[in-house]
């Protein structure tokens, strides 16, 4: 089973931020060992719009952020494809509207995956294993 990082997860694992919770980063680091840890390409874009709008800052510019977060050992980038990008519109109800919420579980989902995610509320959608 793939391992998903919510982008908040990628960000703190990359960053060894004390909020990652120690049963995910252990996940984290054996699925990064193994199968890989998988992050959805629209997190890339959440990180960027987040640094666009103020909300996150980083010690670097952004490229030079990505590049390096991008290239940890064992990560892998799951594409957006087509069929992604469809199941994201036709998840089953209820479920917010986030965007990039929508995308990341459409890809863990179509991924057969489980996601590591603090996010309370894709903990409480039954239609993805999530893990913290």
């Amino acid at each position: 089973m793939r391992t998903f990082l919510d982008t908040h997860a990628w960000i703190w694992w990359v960053t060894r931020d004390r909020r990652l919770s120690p049963r995910a980063l252990a996940a984290i680091r054996d699925a990064a060992r193994h199968d890989g840890a998988w992050l959805c390409a629209i997190s890339i874009w959440e990180v960027a719009k987040k640094v666009e709008k103020g909300q996150l800052v980083f010690d670097r510019p952004l490229r030079a952020w990505l590049e390096s977060a991008l290239s940890a050992d064992g990560l892998f980038i799951a594409e957006l494809t087509n069929e992604i990008i469809l199941e994201s519109c036709e998840l089953p109800k209820p479920f917010h509207g986030d965007p990039a919420d929508q995308m990341i579980v459409a890809t863990v989902r179509h991924h057969h995956g489980r996601l590591i995610t603090k996010d309370q509320v894709l903990h409480g959608y039954s239609h993805v294993q999530c893990y913290w």
